[in-house]
């Protein structure tokens, strides 16, 4: 095992650093720097600042830091990827400092990316929270579903799922309905049931008619809503009877093991922050 260094998944809007030593956390600390928080041209003194924090040691970082929209885009590992093909194609943007890239598919008339997923997904396999091969899904606002084989990426899909909750709440016909809190509730699971009609466009129209009729409760409607969101999300995916390992905590935990029990599956829930650290060190000791 190589010597000790500081992991970062800098996301969008929140960066997360670990100092970790012998393939365990020392030190963790977890700040709204994201991506979008650093303006141009600062990248360098803010790796710099948190470097310096941890005593000066070598990076690796990984997440929307590497896109094109972060500090150095870092490019794509093309699926099926394992942890060797992903170690292989670090970015050094400068001395001390390496960027993990992400991982795409172009196939079959169809292209898709992740970033930064890719290392919690090959992480829980490698660390033996997931099978080898096994579906695994990372939930949030944009959904990562990824089919594992021999403990490698070997192909995924992500569903806008998240984002188009929010993008209804805030700026459609219905969203004056999505009223109250969302939970794994029974109106969330009525929502996953209805999901079943395949017919999610007329379902969500149906969302005004239900409360101009008076034939919703008040405050019901957002958990419906999520629920008809996951249900169409989680019934494109798996099967009746299929194990889906489910890299998440909290309400997204609960929201997706109720929606994927709904339709049929089971759901194990896998440590997300764990599946981080175990992905990020052995892509560390395989580049060392």
């Amino acid at each position: 095992m190589s010597g000790p260094f500081i992991a970062v998944d800098w996301g969008t809007t929140n960066r997360r650093a670990y100092l970790i030593e012998q393939g365990e956390v020392v030190a963790t600390e977890r700040d709204d720097m994201g991506i979008l928080s650093v303006p141009a041209g600062c990248f360098p003194a803010a790796v710099a600042d948190l470097r310096a924090r941890h005593g000066g040691l070598p990076m690796l970082l990984a997440g929307m830091v590497g896109s094109n929209r972060g500090w150095h885009d870092a490019g794509y590992v093309a699926a099926p990827a394992g942890i060797a093909q992903v170690a292989a194609r670090l970015v050094s943007p400068e001395d001390g400092v390496a960027i993990v890239p992400g991982v795409c598919r172009d196939s079959d008339g169809r292209q898709d990316v992740m970033r930064g997923e890719e290392v919690q997904l090959l992480g829980a396999v490698a660390a033996g929270l997931a099978p080898a091969d096994a579906l695994l899904c990372q939930p949030g606002t944009h959904a990562k579903w990824a089919a594992m084989k021999d403990g490698a990426l070997a192909d995924f899909s992500t569903a806008m799922t998240g984002e188009m909750f929010a993008m209804l709440k805030a700026h459609s016909l219905i969203g004056a309905e999505m009223t109250g809190e969302v939970d794994a509730d029974d109106e969330f699971v009525r929502g996953v049931e209805a999901s079943g009609d395949n017919d999610l466009l007329a379902a969500l129209f149906g969302v005004r008619a239900a409360s101009v009729l008076g034939k919703r409760a008040p405050g019901a409607a957002a958990a419906y809503v999520s629920g008809l969101l996951l249900g169409t999300d989680c019934r494109a995916r798996i099967g009746a009877g299929q194990t889906v390992h489910l890299l998440a905590d909290g309400l997204l935990a609960r929201l997706y093991s109720a929606a994927i029990a709904t339709v049929g599956g089971e759901a194990v829930v896998v440590d997300s922050h764990a599946s981080f650290v175990a992905g990020i060190t052995r892509i560390w000791d395989m580049k060392a």
